[in-house]
């Protein structure tokens, strides 16, 4: 089992950067992809990035291709979200995921969950 904290959450113009980081329990961390995903007012929560095991294959949804990077240090059991050039649309509640093993990009692929952080971004 891991529990997720995440932390980096705040408000922003359009075209400023944040980061936003997911702090995961246990000495297994290693052990569990990661994924990052956001959730607007009145829609469903959606994927945005995630990434393997040790970090060598990640994906991006189509909206944040080329402004978010996702990593992870597993050494310090944390994943992170570097958000570039961000946009109103990107105002959410984000969230950070786990699952055992393999990559994955689906919602409902993920097991262990945080609590999120709002991000907001004024045009």
């Amino acid at each position: 089992q891991v529990q997720l904290v995440e932390s980096g959450g705040g408000s922003v113009q359009a075209g400023g950067s944040l980061r936003l980081s997911c702090a995961a329990s246990g000495r297994t961390f290693s052990s569990y992809a990661m994924g990052w995903f956001h959730q607007a007012p009145g829609k469903e929560r959606e994927f945005v990035a995630a990434i393997s095991l040790r970090g060598g294959t990640t994906y991006y949804a189509d909206s944040v291709k080329g402004r978010f990077t996702i990593s992870r240090d597993n050494d310090k059991n944390t994943l992170y979200l570097q958000m570039n050039n961000l946009k109103p649309e990107d105002t959410a509640v984000y969230y950070c995921a786990a699952k055992l093993l393999s990559v994955a990009v689906g919602v409902n692929e993920y097991r262990y969950w945080g609590q999120g952080t709002q991000v907001t971004v004024s045009s």
